[in-house]
């Protein structure tokens, strides 16, 4: 996913519509201006499968039975066909690790460490290094910090663990992670709010 959105870009302040005169955010701006061209040829991407879906509904935690039931397909048809529903696993999977193009947190309680995997559609060659820009009052660190890819060599993984340095509980912050090859700039938003209990 490309976008050509660059908070740098526009220096001057911008207002959410009818916020009553909010300074306006990342949620109130979106994702950006489209860039299709971009969008031709976006280097990586952050693809989603099947895998991803069935973790985000055991996530949701709802009995197991119940994804169960809720994901069989059973055909009214004379000849009747049916597909067998999801099988949740023991271990429940972390929302946090659905493979989205963005990293939204908003009740980090100290660190986190989620799993994100991209899909190289470009050079077969690319090498792509990191480039973060974190939070305010957040570490990040991302394992590994280039990703090197080849013919054999699709996809890989990284970890992000995100820490905060904040002792009380906040507002959204937001940032970004990216992966740049000096042709492409695979962006990435970030949106953390540190949240204490009690």
């Amino acid at each position: 996913m490309t976008t050509a959105w660059n908070e740098d870009t526009y220096k001057g302040e911008i207002f959410s519509q009818g916020g009553g005169g909010k300074l306006a955010d990342p949620f109130d701006f979106g994702g950006g201006i489209c860039n299709p061209n971009g969008a031709v040829d976006p280097g990586l991407i952050y693809d989603m499968g099947k895998n991803d879906y069935s973790n985000y509904l055991c996530s949701l935690r709802y009995s197991k039975d119940r994804v169960y039931n809720d994901t069989t397909y059973k055909s009214d048809a004379k000849k009747s066909s049916s597909s067998a529903g999801i099988v949740c696993p023991k271990e429940v999977p972390s929302r946090l690790d659905m493979n989205l193009p963005s990293i939204s947190i908003p009740n980090l309680k100290d660190s986190v460490t989620i799993k994100r995997t991209v899909t190289n559609v470009g050079n077969d060659n690319s090498i792509y290094k990191l480039v973060v820009k974190p939070p305010r009052n957040v570490a990040i660190k991302v394992t590994p910090d280039v990703l090197k890819f080849n013919a054999k060599r699709k996809k890989i993984s990284f970890k992000v663990k995100i820490t905060s340095t904040y002792q009380r509980s906040g507002k959204f912050t937001f940032g970004s992670l990216a992966w740049s090859d000096g042709k492409n700039f695979v962006r990435i938003p970030i949106v953390v709010r540190k949240k204490v209990d009690g």
